[in-house]
């Protein structure tokens, strides 16, 4: 008779949750695979959609910084042989004047392949402003906000703040005019003049690109660069656009002018970035892990904040939402 052995209990014990752990990391497994299908087929289809005949639409929104990603999407778009036409479509109130610049230089070599336009949604003022003269023809709502050319510095000053408490910053400087303005101490007649030189010129520099994009002349051109923004109805009257529409007249546009199919697709591209918090924050919440979620969710909207130091040519008002 063969002899039997009871195995422990804590070897029991041991082996369930072996089990438990295996069965556990199976399905993630097999999850995992899932998910790496899904968006492997997501892009498969997304490159295929993109590679096909159709009208590129490029959102400009927000802070314009001239960060790299906006800068590559536009060089990738104008090299896409699917695109036929670009719509930029503008929401926004500004940004840096370099930033402004360097949108524009690709707006216009991408203009050079392609025939770009430009919609203006609720805002289009100062650095936006500037992104639109890169475009063939510039379209905006009758109560759009248009204009607010022009180029400023602002910098806080908490000298009288220390004095008051007692503190006093002290420097050692090369010449009078290093790092001033600095905050610290009173802003001196030298440095404001200074400071009012490089306003002076990055402001002739903004208003001769109107002056040659818009063809106007010295009246015209005096009537729209007095800092403020003008609705759209206005603008269309003093030459800052050329048409009242939305996206419709754009495309209508393009296919009167630029003899682009009919009925061609509107495609959104987007800026490619190595890291896409947004899916991990997705598969977090699916998995339930909510504090990661959070987590990831705070770290995008860090990433999306923007600092702007030195000149900017951003429009500062009411919204128009």
């Amino acid at each position: 008779m063969a002899a039997s052995y009871d195995l422990p209990a804590d070897h029991l014990l041991d082996r369930r949750r072996l089990r438990r752990k295996l069965s556990f990391w199976r399905v993630m497994a097999i999850l995992a695979l899932i998910i790496a299908i899904a968006v492997a087929g997501f892009r498969l289809a997304g490159s295929a959609a993109l590679q096909s005949d159709h009208i590129a639409r490029v959102t400009l929104s927000g802070l314009i910084t001239g960060d790299r990603q906006t800068l590559a999407l536009l060089d990738r778009v104008g090299r896409a042989p699917g695109v036929k036409a670009v719509i930029l479509s503008i929401n926004s109130p500004g940004g840096t004047v370099t930033g402004s610049e360097q949108v524009y230089e690709e707006i216009r070599r991408l203009s050079a392949k392609k025939p770009v336009v430009a919609v203006v949604g609720n805002l289009g003022a100062s650095g936006a402003y500037v992104a639109a003269l890169g475009a063939e023809r510039i379209f905006s709502s009758q109560n759009s906000l248009i204009g607010s050319i022009g180029v400023l510095m602002q910098f806080p000053n908490v000298a009288k703040l220390l004095d008051n408490i007692g503190v006093k910053m002290e420097a050692v400087k090369s010449s009078p005019l290093k790092a001033s303005p600095n905050g610290m101490e009173p802003t001196s007649e030298e440095a404001r003049a200074a400071i009012s030189e490089i306003v002076k010129d990055s402001y002739d520099w903004f208003k001769s690109l109107v002056q040659d994009r818009r063809s106007m002349n010295e009246a015209e051109l005096a009537r729209v660069t007095d800092g403020r923004v003008f609705t759209g109805r206005q603008s269309l009257q003093l030459k800052l656009v050329d048409e009242l529409g939305g996206e419709r007249a754009a495309v209508t546009w393009l296919e009167r002018e630029k003899k682009i199919g009919t009925n061609m697709n509107i495609r959104d591209w987007r800026p490619q970035s190595g890291f896409d918090a947004s899916r991990l924050t997705s598969l977090a919440n699916i998995l339930g892990l909510d504090s990661v979620a959070r987590l990831l969710s705070h770290g995008e909207r860090v990433a999306g904040a923007h600092t702007l130091d030195g000149l900017v040519a951003i429009w500062h008002g009411w919204s128009a939402d």
